[in-house]
Order: structure tokens, then sequence, then C-alpha cells
């Protein structure tokens, strides 16, 4: 027993600070536990990022029933201007969702993700050494909370603009059918409209079935609490429903620039020609 001791003392003693701060810039894991895995791999550098892999299978198994949601959500586009991704990346506590490493963290999985078409195809992508999914793993461990891709949204257009909201919890992108001067600036402004009007379609054709029948079921059930007569109940439930239209799909919702105007409206007085093709929205709030 004195003689492992012995052995472990001489190893530790033989760690440098270079070897520990190199892991530490490797994994992000912190100064102690670094060297501690330096020492249990008898100062093998690959061994001991393997140790803190392990270290975060185990934290992450702890933690697999753990509610995160809290987290950071990031939005980029691709160089060509044509593609647009937003991911958010989960965590347990607010604390950690602040915490600048992590907000880094996030972002270098969203450029990653530029380049993937589904969250399955970001999760078996290639990071550093290992792929996303075991980095996330090795992450849990460093950090202690379960930490998971929660969403994954992407947008492929002529033109595609984006916008996060301070704080990182509120990220947009927007679609528009072409590019031009004013473009950058046009899908901002909408961008930065969906991330404070949460629309939940692009115009009417977007809005499902179900979603119109139920708005239509809640006017008529207030009409008749205010004493309408049944026979005029469709007419005026129509009229609500146009309403509803107006005030929860984009192109129809009021600019927050300028109320008098509508969204298309706007879009129409930078470019006759241009359109919204899509938008999409991911929020941890």
């Amino acid at each position: 027993m004195k003689l492992k001791t012995r052995i472990k003392n001489k190893i530790m003693s033989n760690i440098t600070a270079a070897e520990v701060n190199k892991l530490r810039k490797a994994t992000g894991a912190g100064m102690m536990d670094c060297k501690k895995a330096l020492v249990e791999a008898n100062g093998n550098f690959e061994s001991a990022i393997e140790n803190l892999r392990k270290k975060g299978q185990k934290v992450a198994a702890k933690r697999a029933d753990r509610e995160s949601s809290e987290g950071a959500v990031i939005a980029m586009v691709n160089d060509q201007m044509n593609k647009g991704v937003v991911i958010s990346l989960n965590c347990e506590t607010d604390f950690v969702a602040k915490n600048e490493s992590f907000i880094e963290f996030a972002k270098s999985l969203c450029k990653i993700a530029v380049n993937c078409s589904s969250v399955e195809e970001l999760l078996s992508s290639k990071y550093e050494s290992m792929n996303v999914s075991e980095k996330l793993i090795e992450q849990t461990g460093v950090i202690g909370e379960k930490l998971e891709i929660g969403s994954f949204e992407l947008i492929n257009s002529e033109y595609v603009g984006f916008y996060i909201h301070a704080g990182n919890k509120i990220a947009t992108l927007v679609g528009l059918s072409n590019k031009f001067e004013g473009s950058e600036e046009l899908s901002k402004n909408i961008a930065m409209q969906v991330a404070a009007m949460n629309p939940i379609a692009l115009n009417e054709d977007g809005v499902s079935k179900d979603i119109i029948e139920k708005e239509i079921e809640i006017a008529k059930e207030q009409l008749r609490a205010e004493g309408k007569p049944e026979t005029m109940l469709d007419n005026i439930a129509k009229g609500k429903l146009k309403k509803f239209f107006k005030e929860s799909t984009l192109i129809n919702q009021a600019y927050i620039k300028d109320n008098k105007s509508s969204v298309n409206d706007y879009v129409k007085s930078v470019n006759q020609d241009c359109e919204i093709t899509d938008f999409k929205r991911v929020a941890l709030v």
C-alpha cells in the first residue's frame, strides 16, 4: 500500500503545470480534475482525456432523468448566407447557462451545425478528437450538469438572416426569396419581429386545420356567452378568425417598428419583389 502511495506521489510530482494546462484547454475541466486524470493515466495525455470522458459518462448516467430547461440558444448562417441553423444547448441551471465558457461551447456546436441537416448528423459530427455526442458527455463530467441539444432548426433559402436576443434565450432565422443590397437589414428586422411576436405560421395557409377549428369554437363560445343568436355565430366567428390571423401569422402581423403597416407591407416597401419564405424560432423562456 505504501509502495503504491509512493509511486502515485512520484507520478504527481512528475506531472508538470504545462501538461495540466494543456489538458485543461483541451477539455475545459478544472485544474485539479486534469491533474488527477493525468496521474491516473500515468501521465499519458490521451488516456487522461479518456478518464475524463468516463467520468462524464458516469455523471451523465446519474443525471439522465434531470430536467434541462435552461441553456443557450444560438443562431448562425453559412458564408453564402443561404443556409441558417438555430440550436439550443440545454443545461440544468441558469448559473451554468450564463457562464461564458458554456456559451462559447454552444457557439462552437452551432458552427458545426451549420453544415448539418439534422440533429442526428450534428451529434455524429467530428469535434476535436471525438464526435459531438461524446463531447457533450465529456462536458457533462466537467460541468456536473446534464447537457443536451434541445432544439435544432434550419432554413435553406436564397438569403437567410438571423437574430439572437440578449441573454441567448431566444434566437430566430428568417428566409428571403432573393438577395439584394438591403437583405441583411430586412432579414434582421423580420427576425426581431419573430422573436418579439412569436407568430405561429408564415401566413393563413400555414395554420393547421385543428388550430382554425379550435379558434372558431372559442369565438362561438364567447359569442354565446354574450347572448348572440346562433344564426349570427358563423359570420361573426369568421371575422374573429381574420383578427386571429392578423395577430398570429407573420406576414399579417403589425410591424413592430411601425404598427400602422403589416410585416408584408414593410417587406414590399424595401423590395417589391421580395417575399419571406420561412422562419424558425427557438426559445428557452
